[in-house]
């Protein structure tokens, strides 16, 4: 376990950070580390390392930038032998630990985007997993290790997210730009800078985001949320197993877990990644269980309706985030729906376009829309509400010069979908779908009928709309001592777990700390189940 210092080592150079001097002296010390990057002078690292422990300690609530740069001159210091994967799990969870203890009194927002060069170490190493031989003990022990950091990992954001309250707007920003942040971390690589390769499971569109001036901690821990979902998800895939099994627990996992989070930015990162061609999932899966997992996330993003994306909620964010969201979700709905049109799977697509249409998704727009145009008039508004109707509509308003789309690709990627969407997606939609069979892939998310229950747990949902098909069997884990009943007879819910983050008793307190990575007792989990009703 690393101990951090917490006695000053230069009583000079502490005495002078009070008010506007902090933020010189921070700014200066972050310079004079970029500047020190390739150097191996260990005295003058110890040096500015011991200056940045000032820094942290003269704040109860450290700026963003002191806590990355002090674990990243730390996490220098640490041994990490190449030809030993084990240690580097060790290291990393260290790592980890150091974050966790520096940002404990921090914004949730901050401590999980601090938490962004743990998830850049976890993915180098879980990069050579691809292929992996894990007959031998030791292989299998760091097979294990690794997703049992990953699951610590997603267990800190479960906890950090339960912490956000009502309003998820966070006003605090970045004193440097992440792209020179990065260089602090990435002294050992060829590509120095390069903040593609520290984010290696993030498109090229959000890292050319994440680069942007006005890039928000909630933004960044939002990606960084998305990159430990994505790295849960292609470990799964990994293991050897039933391929169908696989995809429907993975299936509810997933819906289990956005559900939990309760987390917008998570969510529109995710929805900005299901827009690109190819999820960067290059380096640990191949081309078909991409596209299988494509598959899985368009389900969970077009099928459900979440209550954190319901209007009320959706005014606690800034309007730069509505539109993003609400334009994502049309363009990801109405590629989703056109990819199983060119699949020849009709069902599918019918399901996605009357899930569509029955949520609050149409509604949304069509206010965003009387917004950006300043006119309440009803008459030139579409008559029904398919991803293709809506579609053409806007791109008839901005060819009056009113701008919709954030910026030229997205309406060129709106003309190239609406240009191969077939007019079969104008077809009403499927009157008798409740009539369909339960095995038939739908699901819905439904606030009302909901009953307390006594020890917290989630509540079940019992009232469907017409519109959509329950979907139990399919989102059930395949194992069976994992389930338990609940309510009806024929409601069943899957278990999903997080491994639960725990601060010590004394978190107020620097020098209290827990093991975050260590612990493998299962009476630290908590437990969401699947399906479940999304909470307001």
């Amino acid at each position: 376990m690393v101990s951090i210092p917490m006695e000053s080592l230069n009583p000079q150079f502490s005495n002078n950070l009070i008010g506007q001097n902090y933020e010189i002296a921070l700014n200066n010390q972050i310079q004079a580390v970029l500047d020190s990057l390739h150097e191996q002078d260990s005295v003058k690292l110890s040096s500015l390392s011991s200056n940045f422990n000032e820094l942290l300690q003269c704040r109860v609530d450290p700026p963003f930038e002191a806590i990355w740069v002090y674990s990243a001159l730390l996490y220098r210091g640490f041994s990490l032998p190449e030809n030993d994967p084990l240690k580097r799990v060790a290291a990393i969870k260290d790592l980890f630990q150091v974050i966790a203890c520096c940002s404990a009194l921090c914004d949730p927002f901050k401590s999980v985007a601090l938490i962004s060069p743990v998830m850049y170490n976890v993915v180098r190493l879980a990069m050579g997993l691809k292929g992996f031989d894990q007959k031998g003990k030791k292989e299998k022990k760091f097979v294990r290790e690794v997703n049992g950091l990953v699951d610590s990992i997603l267990g800190y954001v479960n906890v950090c997210c339960e912490r956000v309250e009502n309003s998820c707007n966070v006003s605090e920003g970045f004193v440097r730009p992440v792209r020179e942040l990065v260089n602090v971390w990435m002294w050992d690589n060829t590509d120095n800078g390069c903040t593609g390769d520290f984010f290696p499971l993030l498109s090229d569109e959000i890292v050319e985001k994440v680069n942007g001036e006005g890039c928000e901690l909630s933004e960044l821990a939002g990606c960084v949320i998305v990159e430990a979902f994505l790295l849960k998800l292609c470990l799964r895939f990994l293991e050897e197993g039933s391929r169908k099994e696989l995809h429907d627990e993975l299936r509810a996992w997933i819906v289990a877990s956005i559900t939990g989070l309760q987390n917008p930015y998570f969510f529109e990162t995710l929805l900005m990644m299901l827009l690109e061609p190819s999820l960067p999932t290059a380096s640990l899966l191949n081309s078909d269980d991409e596209r299988c997992l494509r598959k899985i996330l368009y389900d969970a993003v077009v099928l459900v309706e979440y209550s954190f994306l319901k209007p009320e909620r959706m005014d606690q964010l800034s309007p730069k985030h509505v539109k993003s969201i609400i334009m994502a979700r049309l363009l990801g709905t109405g590629e989703a729906i056109e990819l199983n049109r060119k699949q020849k799977d009709q069902t599918k697509a019918i399901y996605y376009t009357n899930a569509f249409s029955g949520s609050s998704l149409p509604s949304l727009i069509i206010r965003l829309i009387r917004s950006e145009i300043g006119t309440e008039d009803k008459a030139s508004e579409p008559s029904s509400s398919s991803p293709a109707i809506l579609l053409r509509w806007i791109l008839k308003i901005e060819n009056r010069g009113i701008r919709i789309f954030d910026n030229n690709m997205s309406k060129t990627r709106a003309k190239l979908l609406l240009d191969s969407m077939t007019e079969g997606l104008e077809q009403p939609v499927l009157k008798d779908a409740k009539k369909k069979s339960d095995a038939d892939l739908i699901f819905y998310i439904d606030n009302k009928g909901e009953e307390d229950e006594k020890e917290g747990d989630e509540k079940m949902n019992e009232s469907v709309s017409a519109a959509f098909v329950s979907a139990a069997h399919t989102m059930q884990s395949a194992e069976p001592e994992k389930r338990k009943r609940k309510g009806k007879d024929s409601e069943h819910k899957s278990r999903v777990k997080f491994l639960k983050y725990s601060l010590h008793e004394n978190s107020g307190s620097r020098e209290g700390r827990s093991s975050i990575a260590d612990s493998d007792d299962s009476s630290s989990e908590s437990e969401v189940e699947n399906p479940l009703t999304d909470e307001e």
